[in-house]
């Protein structure tokens, strides 16, 4: 995490809280009930005005996705259209996080629809971009148009202001003209960003000045009296306001925009008209359409399958399992928050006068102050329910319980006793989806996540000092204990929350962090002995290299071995070891390369372990299939196996003898393989690879058992041997032949070497990947399928890709796909660029081959 990431969450909230004490300053003359009344008086008629103005604009909106799809040359149709461009804005808007949410939801829609990662990625960009024309454009103008006295209002000099709005106003204008002017495309950090024509540039321009006049005319109808401000000088004042919001990264630019609005109208209309105002704005223009956007979307996709219910249920049970983690996290995280609000306002009297009969006020002062930790607990929780973690279920039950039993206690708020009830009943249902066994500290926060938290806390606090603003906040009140004494109460809950919340801060500040080392002593192969001897996969063998680094779980079970390139992180397949331990495992690799800001990429991914990856928010992408042999079946026997039987008495016709030699006896034969090895190099023009290739290193040539052919006693081919403790598969890792080899003469090797095996024992032999094979380039398929199909097809000059695949096929293998599984979107080339660069030791090696 960058250390503008870090400070991102500290700015919000200190503007959140800036925002909140304009509003209470404000607010400090009038009652709660006022601004109910203000609301309550909004006609009918106004609100149903207010209601289609938004629809408009909402169809608007979707008109940047219109106008993104056309940039693209990928037209779609008007329903796809405003299907997803509405229902991303109805997301983004009311949630805030616009690439997490928003992106999210076009990025499901889109992609079905047939565009790749970048396309999707590009039109996000575009949108946005057509989105801050518009404001631009609509706010300069406003603010050049405004008169002094409208001016005057901001906390700048006329003049100033005025010149900020030429100059916004200049933005787009300046944009449009460069896009009819310019014709070539230009070229940023690397990637070639082609420049919309001038046609395409005015209709930004016009369809987001259009967007931003028609949610600020939804505001202003719904302000009450007679003295509105004309509707241009009113949408000036929004467009501030609302970039304000966004510019302070709090979720819907909540609180923010409210006390600029206020700030700029106050004096032309009564101050609970406009927070009514507000209140109602946030309903009509942000939660109905959200509502709607929701059951627009599950109505898509219930259509979309309404034909095949048993797919509908085969998908349900693949893609509503992974997300119940995420639903209980938000559902607690709201209790959390009903917590402390319930604890920052006064309790209902009649209640507490009762409840003061039944029970002593110590256990009303007690389960009020334990309601409000509870309620900080259970926010921070929250993250860690979201992250499956076992620890986090376990207290988040005893907060939830803690919970109800104060609510009840503290005020008879059966309401909320009834929410946390529920919630507890669903956690305490999905027992089985909390198993990972990480550290509650080492889960790292996302900065959105603790502006969310910050934000909650900054509320709860407002609310509090708004509902007791009207009591004088003295030394002694600390000390008042009283069975009406809600001040005293919220002022007690508030100081333990802060404290807690600053206790969990500095904690997290200074734990330690545990990192992986890289495998280079006995110590370290000794550690990992258990999960090796638990092996099923040959590649696990690799970690003897010495050039990974390793993360280890606490039983030495299992391990992970990566490597670090630029910003990826790169684990060589999937966890080796005990399989009860890999999903714990691969989160704490997830969690420490999130610590680093880094990229996690899993290389060479079995399609068995994919749920577990795309439940880390990580995209497969396939790269080819890998070629194993059942060596129970394998023979020379029949028609099938007539090619092989005819190579293997070439070769011994040719004097080729084939053999295994030991790991104790290969020091001894080090030289001979140096030159097969060194020879096998020049003959090809290049270098030793690494990470997921072995490379002729002595010391780990003679780890292994080594299989060669011998002519006239000389050495001519050789590969190492590397095998499972299990007996669960045999494979060779290091390969090399002179140019006078029998031709053949691998093909040979490899029969021998599975002829061996069987009768050793070994289940199946791996002949290893053979890269963008069975990758299908149909029309529809991803951009990255329909790619690597015609490279596959046409790249034989550059890579024996066919000639790989048909070289294995001898053997009559069965194809495993394997896959390449990293963050999607702009991170992909960078996250291959690495992945080369690992493998050849620098991207110089991989251009010198």
């Amino acid at each position: 995490m960058s250390r503008v990431q870090r400070l991102l969450p500290v700015v919000s909230l200190a503007l959140l809280a800036g925002a909140f004490w304009v509003l209470h300053r404000e607010l400090a003359a009038h009652h709660p009930r006022d601004i109910v009344r203000a609301i309550t008086a909004l006609p009918t008629r106004t609100l149903l005005e207010a209601l289609a103005l938004t629809a408009v604009s909402y169809l608007v909106l979707a008109g940047y996705d219109g106008l993104a799809l056309r940039y693209l040359g990928r037209p779609l149709g008007v329903r796809r259209t405003v299907l997803a461009g509405s229902a991303a804005y109805a997301f983004s808007q009311t949630l805030g996080f616009p690439l997490l949410t928003g992106g999210s939801v076009r990025y499901r829609l889109y992609a079905g629809w047939g565009l790749s990662g970048a396309e999707i990625g590009q039109l996000i960009a575009f949108a946005s971009l057509t989105l801050w024309l518009g404001a631009l454009a609509v706010g300069g103008t406003a603010l050049v148009a405004a008169d002094p006295a409208t001016l005057a209002r901001f906390p700048l000099p006329v003049p100033v202001v005025r010149l900020l709005g030429i100059v916004a106003a200049a933005v787009p204008m300046t944009y449009v003209i460069a896009c009819w002017l310019r014709r070539r495309p230009i070229t940023l950090r690397g990637w070639e960003i082609r420049v919309p024509g001038g046609p395409i540039a005015v209709a930004q321009a016009a369809i987001g000045a259009l967007d931003w006049t028609l949610a600020a005319t939804v505001l202003w109808v719904l302000l009450p009296g007679n003295r509105l401000p004309p509707l241009p000088t009113f949408v000036g004042v929004f467009i501030v306001a609302q970039i304000a919001g966004v510019v302070s990264h709090v979720p819907g630019g909540l609180g923010v925009f409210e006390s600029l609005v206020l700030l700029l109208l106050k004096g032309d209309i009564p101050t609970p008209g406009i927070v009514g105002s507000l209140v109602a704005y946030r309903l009509v223009y942000y939660v109905v359409p959200f509502a709607v956007a929701a059951a627009s979307l599950a109505g898509y996709e219930l259509h979309q399958r309404h034909e095949h219910v048993s797919r509908v249920a085969q998908t349900a049970a693949r893609w509503v399992p992974p997300l119940v983690p995420r639903l209980l996290a938000a559902t607690i995280f709201a209790g959390g928050a009903i917590l402390l609000f319930s604890g920052a306002l006064p309790a209902e009297g009649s209640r507490l006068r009762w409840l003061g009969e039944l029970v002593p006020l110590s256990v009303i002062e007690i389960s009020h102050f334990v309601g409000s930790l509870a309620g900080l607990g259970l926010l921070i929780l929250a993250w860690g329910i979201w992250n499956r973690l076992d620890g986090a279920f376990h207290a988040t039950v005893v907060l939830l319980a803690a919970g109800i039993a104060a609510s009840l206690l503290k005020g008879l708020d059966y309401e909320e006793a009834t929410i946390l009830s529920v919630v507890l009943l669903a956690l305490v249902g999905s027992r089985g989806r909390f198993t990972r066994r990480a550290p509650l500290l080492h889960a790292p926060l996302a900065p959105g996540w603790i502006a969310a938290v910050g934000t909650v806390l900054v509320t709860s606090v407002w609310l509090g000092l708004f509902a007791f603003r009207h009591v004088p906040f003295r030394t002694e009140l600390w000390w008042q204990f009283a069975l009406h004494g809600d001040a005293p109460r919220f002022l007690r809950a508030t100081v333990g929350v802060v404290a807690g919340a600053a206790a969990f801060a500095l904690t997290r500040l200074f734990r330690s962090v545990s990192e992986g080392t890289p495998v280079s002593t006995a110590a370290d192969l000794e550690r990992i002995a258990p999960a090796l001897a638990l092996a099923t996969r040959t590649y696990a063998s690799l970690v003897l290299m010495g050039d990974k680094s390793l993360l280890v779980s606490p039983s030495g079970r299992a391990f992970v071995m990566y490597g670090v390139s630029g910003r990826s992180w790169i684990a060589m397949g999937d966890p080796v070891g005990a399989a009860d331990e890999y999903l714990t495992l691969v989160w704490r690799f997830r969690e420490l390369v999130d610590r680093h800001d880094g990229h996690t990429v899993f290389y060479q991914a079995a399609p068995e372990q994919l749920p577990v990856y795309l439940d880390l928010g990580l995209r497969p992408l396939k790269i080819g299939e890998e070629a194993v042999v059942p060596l129970e079946s394998f023979s020379l026997e029949g028609s099938a196996r007539r090619g092989l039987r005819r190579t293997k008495r070439q070769v011994e016709a040719a004097g080729g003898v084939f053999d295994i030699v030991p790991p104790s006896k290969v020091p001894d034969l080090l030289p001979e393989l140096r030159a097969v090895s060194d020879a096998w190099l020049a003959d090809r023009a290049t270098r030793e690879k690494g990470f997921s290739l072995g490379r002729f290193d002595p010391a780990y040539v003679s780890r292994f058992a080594v299989a060669m052919i011998r002519t006239a006693g000389r050495t001519v081919a050789f590969a190492t041997v590397t095998t499972t403790p299990t007996k669960a598969e045999l494979s060779v890792d290091l390969m090399r032949h002179t140019a006078d080899a029998p031709e053949g003469t691998m093909a040979c090797l490899f029969t021998e070497l599975m002829l061996w095996g069987r009768s050793e024992g070994y289940r199946q032999f791996s002949l290893g990947m053979a890269p963008l094979s069975g990758i299908e380039g149909r029309a529809l398929a991803p951009l990255w399928n329909r790619v690597n199909a015609l490279v596959f097809r046409h790249g034989e000059a550059v890579y024996h890709f066919q000639g790989l695949r048909q070289f294995k096929d001898k053997f009559d293998p069965m194809w495993t796909p394997r896959y390449l599984v990293a963050p999607g979107g702009l991170a992909l080339p960078r996250v291959i660029t690495d992945l080369v660069a690992i493998i050849s030791g620098g991207l110089k090696g991989a251009v010198a081959r």
